[in-house]
């Protein structure tokens, strides 16, 4: 599996001669963690509470025969907040290096897991993790650095349940573009310029279809095509009963305030004049859930059970939202 590739691998830097790069290389095969221990056993809790926020009813994450869905393989490894006591001297030294470099900004960027036996209620976790690659110098939209993968060895009752790659990059952000000439303030609106535009949508494979009918004023919702079963947000395969074909339906547009939270933070550019405003989890009439901005009413006013209907925000010239419009009918 692969996820989040949200960072492109980026083009290598040429030229002068990375010394750094050749001290970096010499950490590939170091152990970054050894004889790591699970906090918990994999355990019934922890698997319900994962299910009920993916949203994920496969029969076979729950009753007497539960599996842990295959996908929370790393979660039973997690350090949780009080941090991971297990990282080895190795590592260590490898991230002192390149922060000491100036290398100091960190993003993660994907991950590959492989399952090689189920995990159920009870089995003990242990884990070793190595340092299995370091890249030579890139440049990315991000900025200049070295994109880092580990790779964990997972294993439940000391049998090996599944391999987890990690990748991040270890960067030094890009500087700020120099500004385009000045244009006139007509100009700048037709461009939607004059201040910051919205962070974009990060469309892959999974929801471009999704951001298609955005853009034609359709809200679509997938349906698996095997039980018919209604999913949002989009998914490569069906939560049900797992099913990879799908087919789509179009939202009528109606729905209601399932709950709400209202938003207080300093103006951002990009954002307009910036908060408070309410954020919602809207019930669609078609029975999923989604999370957008309600409009069209005083944050004050939005309440549990209002009405909505679906409307279509243009944020700029290349981004258009959809957001909810609130009423008392």
């Amino acid at each position: 599996m692969r996820e989040g590739e949200q960072v492109p691998e980026g083009r290598q830097v040429t030229g002068e001669p990375d010394e750094l790069y050749e001290r970096l290389k010499a950490f590939e095969g170091r152990a970054a963690a050894t004889a790591g221990t699970g906090k918990d056993p994999v355990n019934e809790p922890m698997i319900r509470h994962w299910c009920e926020a993916m949203g994920d009813t496969n029969p076979a994450y729950s009753g007497p025969e539960a599996i842990a869905p295959p996908t929370m393989l790393q979660a039973w490894t997690m350090g949780g907040l009080s941090g991971h006591t297990d990282r080895s001297a190795a590592y260590e030294e490898l991230f002192g290096l390149l922060d000491g470099a100036g290398y100091t900004s960190v993003v993660a960027t994907d991950c590959e897991q492989e399952y090689l036996r189920p995990l159920r209620p009870g089995d003990r976790i242990t884990f070793d993790a190595v340092i299995e690659s370091v890249s030579e110098r890139k440049t990315t939209k991000l900025g200049t650095g070295y994109f880092v993968t580990t790779r964990m060895d997972v294993r439940a009752d000391d049998v090996r349940a599944g391999t987890h790659r990690f990748r991040i990059l270890k960067y030094t952000p890009a500087a700020p573009k120099r500004s385009e000439p000045r244009r006139t303030g007509p100009q700048r609106a037709a461009r939607g310029e004059g201040r910051s535009l919205r962070p974009r949508p990060v469309i892959n494979r999974d929801n471009a279809g999704f951001w298609q009918g955005v853009a034609e004023h359709r809200l679509l919702i997938q349906r698996c095509r095997d039980c018919a079963t209604l999913r949002f947000p989009w998914l490569p395969g069906c939560n049900a009963c797992g099913c990879q074909e799908w087919d789509t339906v179009e939202a009528s547009g109606e729905g209601t305030v399932f709950s709400h939270v209202v938003m207080h933070h300093p103006p951002f550019p990009a954002f307009g004049a910036g908060g408070p405003y309410a954020v919602a989890l809207i019930e669609l009439a078609e029975g999923v859930r989604m999370v957008s901005n309600v409009i069209g009413v005083p944050y004050d006013k939005v309440r549990t059970g209002m009405p909505v209907r679906l409307e279509f925000l243009r944020a700029d010239t290349d981004l258009e939202l959809p957001v909810f419009r609130g009423g008392e009918g």
